[in-house]
């Protein structure tokens, strides 16, 4: 079957997007989606105490967002915007760059009391050197900015800092957040434990692409954004006492799917521990080999995450449980509601 991006496409009003995160986390809505009968449920991310079973596992990506936008100019006196996308090293970073003209390689751009050089192009990314020996830390630390989604119409505040980042977040490396695990505050997660829930970590470093256009014609020949990921034995041994122990393996977001099905498609079923890149673009009719429930936002029209989702839960159940969520106002995308689909 030829599936285009235009056969996940669906209205979404601006007022839904949701513009500023809730005052609580755990303040959220969440739609319940049964993936078998199409049912859906008005519930509040808090029913996760009710729904949630002992014995299941959360998986959770632990990325940290880096404060990866930063304004400058180039010596010569123009303006440059430069988004970090990836650390390379210590003091070297790939980083997309906006300038009235595109910079050279030796071209010097001041931030503050900081200099960065940049030293090569490769295609829409360039790399830079930090000048002087400054560190990266002290750089974003100064001048860093949240790097909010473009659907977000406003300035990154103070407040960002903390509330576009999950409470478990502890590797450094994500300029987008894993957004479904914004949901869950301290209280939450303590809750769930005394439940009897476990949890475990992967760590998927969302990259720029998680906001790439795909492009007109047939998904099966269009390949992903690169994204590293981390998936470690912990995990992988955590997933198969749940799975023999008749547990349900629940991704917390389309970051923690993607981890954890890279790992199973690395080791040809069972998971193994991984470490490297992922290109992995999930469609409907495309095989779930761990996940057995979904925790995650409401996804842009056309994405390749609402792709997953529909992947997971089919096609015209989600469209009908994103038209009940616009119906209902729900809000979407970063800062929005959830989706329980089990």
């Amino acid at each position: 079957m030829v599936m285009d991006k235009t056969d996940f496409d669906y209205a979404l009003p601006e007022a839904r997007i949701a513009q500023a995160p809730l005052a609580e986390r755990r303040a959220s809505r969440m739609l319940c989606v049964d993936r078998t009968s199409g049912a859906l449920a008005d519930r509040r991310i808090v029913d996760l105490l009710d729904l949630l079973e002992a014995g299941d596992l959360l998986v959770f990506n632990d990325t940290r967002v880096l404060a990866a936008r930063l304004y400058g100019h180039k010596t010569t006196g123009g303006a440059v915007e430069i988004m970090l996308e990836r650390i390379l090293a210590a003091e070297r970073i790939s980083a997309k760059i906006r300038a009235n003209k595109p910079p050279r390689p030796g071209t010097r751009i001041i931030i503050g009391g900081f200099t960065l050089e940049v030293t090569a192009r490769h295609g829409e990314l360039y790399h830079l050197a930090i000048a002087d020996a400054a560190s990266l830390d002290a750089l974003l630390g100064a001048h860093g900015h949240m790097p909010l989604p473009p659907y977000i119409r406003r300035d990154d505040q103070a407040s960002d800092r903390t509330r576009y980042q999950t409470v478990w977040a502890r590797h450094d490396g994500a300029v987008a957040a894993p957004t479904a695990g914004l949901h869950f505050d301290e209280t939450l997660l303590a809750g769930l434990a005394e439940r009897g829930v476990a949890f475990g970590y992967v760590t998927l470093h969302v990259g720029s692409g998680t906001y790439q256009r795909l492009r007109e014609g047939d998904l099966a020949g269009q390949r992903l954004h690169a994204e590293r990921v981390f998936v470690d034995a912990d995990v992988c041994d955590a997933v198969a006492r749940t799975k023999a122990a008749g547990g349900r393996v629940i991704a917390v977001g389309t970051t923690a799917i993607r981890s954890l099905e890279t790992a199973a498609r690395a080791g040809g079923g069972p998971m193994v521990p991984y470490a490297d890149e992922t290109e992995l673009f999930i469609k409907p009719g495309d095989p779930f080999h761990v996940v057995d429930g979904v925790i995650t936002n409401f996804h842009e029209p056309q994405s390749s995450l609402l792709m997953l989702i529909a992947a997971f839960a089919g096609r015209e159940s989600v469209l009908a449980a994103y038209a009940h969520a616009i119906a209902c106002e729900y809000r979407f995308l970063s800062y929005g509601d959830a989706m329980f689909i089990r």
